[in-house]
């Protein structure tokens, strides 16, 4: 059997061969990027479907992104093993699996398995096509190439949203699962032409398992503990346990890869002020930008009443903007101190928030998307700036491992993002709610009107007078959890900026450390040589 290495296909096709593997490895991550950005449009109609709360719902979210990092911590081994075209064709199968089972399930709990399958996919199948594609290119067009990854990443959000609008409008929630797969299965037709591919080998390279199980432990016990505290009680027993289970497990996996060989994660690299500092960042920007992918199209259908097609359609240019300002920014990247340029998108992106905690069901659709535009280009300033800042506090032969860890933590801020944003949400919205149920009584002469208002409307129907009042303090009712709804989110949208400004501590760090650095060098030039 012949097998066909990279050298071998670059013979075949000519100078052509490293646009054909970009083509065959970008239609997949393009399908993986869709599928995390799709869903969020179906949130309230999922919610409706199977009778759950936000609580459950946002699992579709934060599950992916868990088991997207899981997924990124095999992807080196399983590449091994396999070699790169088996691995993509074996993730773009389970990813598909996953988008069926997905479209099909019968409950909430199926959904959120086959939400896992899809994640872990993803993280499988991303960084191996970032990796071919930065093997094929020369070394002087390797940033050229990153700089279409990268489009591609960005582009797949900027229409997700408005293409899962579309489905739900036209079909239902369901074919929202249903639209990555053609892109997938072109992936898997081109990749089974264009990709590398080498022989099994005889034995199974090493694998940290013990670290792997204790970092799903530890995922597995925080999330899961955060996400239902609100539901069962934040001093519950199960809720106690799954919280002391997974602070253990994290705790034992940060000491056993301090001591392990080969690390999963290699945690030392944190003992570097300025890699730490951008990773702190890197967490918050994470958070900060799937967190708010999540809450915002669920907020304007929730609040606004928006169909999830006119919610796609109001986060599209926000998406169109950041896909066109990604490349600029990487150049003022260049040019600027990326701290700087970290801590300008951090003040930018709290400011968009800090406007949208304004928001409210009179708040107009391009007022929205206006504002909704202004935290994507802080997002936009701040991502390649980040990504240079955390490689360049590494020395050179750990700029690979360095990479990794930047990805895996970003990943993790959006699972655990989404998770307290929505919490938080829960919280509030149970609190704003008992305090304004507190205020309905008979000396509330505003309530007492509307009863009556009501009540009027309901005799003009011909409705008997019994009814008519049962009518009114339902009606009354709704009124007061709606505002709730509204209040709650609107201290979200207060909490996301804030919390993107905390980040501005760390950045500022960052700085500090580069300026310093920046003297030193100037000072010796031949040690810095």
């Amino acid at each position: 059997m012949t097998y066909d290495s990279v050298e071998v296909l670059a013979e075949r096709y000519g100078s052509a061969y490293r646009w054909l593997v970009t083509g065959a490895g970008m239609m997949g991550v393009l399908s993986m990027v869709l599928s995390m950005t799709t869903v969020n449009v179906a949130v309230p109609d999922v919610m409706g479907a199977f009778g759950i709360g936000q609580d459950k719902a946002q699992w579709m979210s934060s599950a992916y992104m868990a088991c997207m990092t899981a997924g990124m911590v095999m992807n080196a081994w399983i590449t091994g093993v396999l070699g790169e075209r088996r691995t993509f064709i074996s993730a773009l199968a389970l990813f598909s699996c996953g988008a069926i089972l997905g479209g099909s399930a019968p409950n909430e709990d199926v959904l959120i398995f086959a939400r896992v399958m899809q994640g872990f996919s993803a993280g499988v199948g991303q960084p191996l096509v970032m990796a071919t594609i930065f093997s094929v290119f020369p070394a002087e067009r390797r940033g050229s190439a990153m700089g279409v990854f990268g489009l591609g990443v960005v582009f797949a959000p900027a229409i997700g949203p408005t293409l899962g609008g579309l489905m739900i409008e036209y079909f239902s929630w369901r074919y929202v699962f249903f639209v990555a797969l053609p892109f997938s299965l072109l992936a898997a037709i081109l990749s089974s032409i264009f990709m590398a591919t080498r022989p099994l080998p005889k034995t199974l390279p090493s694998f940290d398992w013990l670290g792997f199980i204790l970092m799903c432990a530890g995922l597995f016990g925080l999330m899961t503990g955060l996400a239902n505290g609100q539901r069962e009680g934040w001093d519950s027993d199960p809720i106690t346990f799954r919280l002391a289970v997974g602070a253990v497990s994290t705790v034992a996996f940060v000491l056993w890869e301090l001591k392990v060989q080969k690390p999963l994660l290699d945690v030392r690299m944190f003992a570097n002020r300025e890699f730490a500092a951008a990773a702190v960042v890197a967490f918050i920007f994470g958070a900060g930008m799937l967190g708010s992918t999540y809450l915002v199209p669920v907020f304007v259908q929730t609040v606004q009443g928006f169909t999830p097609l006119l919610a796609g359609l109001m986060m599209m240019p926000a998406g169109i903007m950041l896909a066109v300002i990604f490349p600029t920014a990487g150049r003022m990247a260049d040019a600027l101190p990326p701290a700087l340029m970290v801590m300008g998108g951090l003040l930018i992106f709290a400011l968009g928030f800090h406007f949208m905690s304004d928001a409210d069901v009179n708040t107009t659709f391009w007022t929205l998307a206006g504002i909704t535009m202004m935290s994507r280009l802080g997002l936009g300033f701040i991502n390649p700036s980040l990504n240079a800042s955390a490689l360049k506090a590494l020395p050179p032969d750990r700029v690979r491992q360095g990479a990794g860890a930047a990805n895996f933590i970003r990943q993790l801020g959006g699972a655990f993002g989404t998770i307290l944003f929505v919490a938080f949400l829960e919280t509030r919205t149970r609190f704003h709610a008992e305090a304004l149920t507190a205020t309905q009584d008979y000396a509330n002469h505003t309530s007492d009107r509307l009863i009556g208002q009501v009540k009027v409307l309901l005799h003009v129907a011909g409705l008997p007078e019994q009814v008519q009042r049962a009518g009114a303090l339902e009606f009354l009712g709704n009124v007061v959890q709606a505002q709730s709804v509204a209040l709650a989110f609107q201290d979200t949208f207060l909490v996301v900026a804030g919390v993107a400004l905390v980040a501005l501590v760390p950045a500022w760090i960052l700085s500090r450390s580069q300026r310093r650095d920046a003297r030193a060098a100037a000072a010796h030039p031949a040690a810095a040589d």
